[in-house]
């Protein structure tokens, strides 16, 4: 758990630093301003994290239905060869699905000076700015998309079998322990994948302003309060936090 716990956090960073930096950068310089290269960067950097958060989510989600259901065989199912396999099949996943969508999106065409109505380079906003034709950059946004964060969302449904499993529990302690252990996770992945399916599953077309607020759930809210969503099972936080 505190493996995939410290790569979550290390991509949250990142994912932070990538769109929230240059935002405050131009902010303290009093200048709005990104050229094309910074753009295109800055929108494959945010793919590529943004994929990793839910990959990571769906590998912990596993992690706690074996911790739960299948105790007694965690250590043998869940051995260190399987933890760092599922992280680098989930880096190689993610690079190839954001190389398809910056391949994509470079042979579209730009006028000299556009206005991104938005905080960070997305994926969207650029594409309402292309003065060309960007059906195919939706159907595969619309597709391929859907595959890659719908599919590790299938593993977080493994949380329906473990409260099916909790429920058979004779202890109220037992249940209140397990609900605890999940309780975190799940906050963290309602955060996310609400506000994530909520922009990108729909065409770029009806992209809106209350789209670029819902954009600031996943992109600052949400790396900041994992942190401490996911430290307040410490007991040393806890007490501090008491303190």
């Amino acid at each position: 758990m505190y493996f995939f716990l410290a790569n979550l956090s290390s991509v949250d960073l990142c994912f932070s630093l990538v769109t929230v930096s240059k935002a405050l950068v131009n902010h303290m310089v009093g200048s709005k301003s990104i050229s094309y290269t910074e753009c295109m960067a800055q929108m494959n950097l945010m793919f590529t994290f943004s994929n990793m958060d839910s990959f990571f989510l769906s590998v912990m989600a596993y992690d706690r239905y074996v911790a739960i259901c299948h105790p007694l065989h965690y250590t043998l199912i869940l051995r260190p060869r399987l933890c760092v396999l599922l992280v680098v099949l989930s880096w190689v996943i993610t690079h190839l699905h954001v190389l398809l969508h910056t391949l994509l999106m470079v042979r579209l065409t730009f006028c000299s000076h556009n206005s991104v109505h938005h905080f960070f380079c997305g994926l969207y906003p650029i594409l309402k700015l292309s003065r060309s034709d960007t059906f195919i950059n939706d159907l595969m946004v619309f597709n391929v998309g859907g595959v890659i964060f719908l599919t590790p969302f299938s593993f977080v449904v493994s949380y329906a079998y473990i409260f099916f499993n909790v429920m058979k529990m004779p202890s109220t302690h037992g249940i209140k322990k397990t609900l605890s252990t999940c309780g975190s996770h799940l906050t963290v992945v309602s955060l996310y994948y609400g506000a994530m399916l909520g922009v990108y599953m729909r065409p770029s077309s009806s992209y809106s302003l209350q789209d670029t607020v819902i954009a600031v759930i996943f992109t600052v809210v949400t790396p900041l309060v994992n942190t401490f969503i996911y430290s307040l099972k410490n007991w040393h936080m806890k007490r501090a936090l008491r303190r």
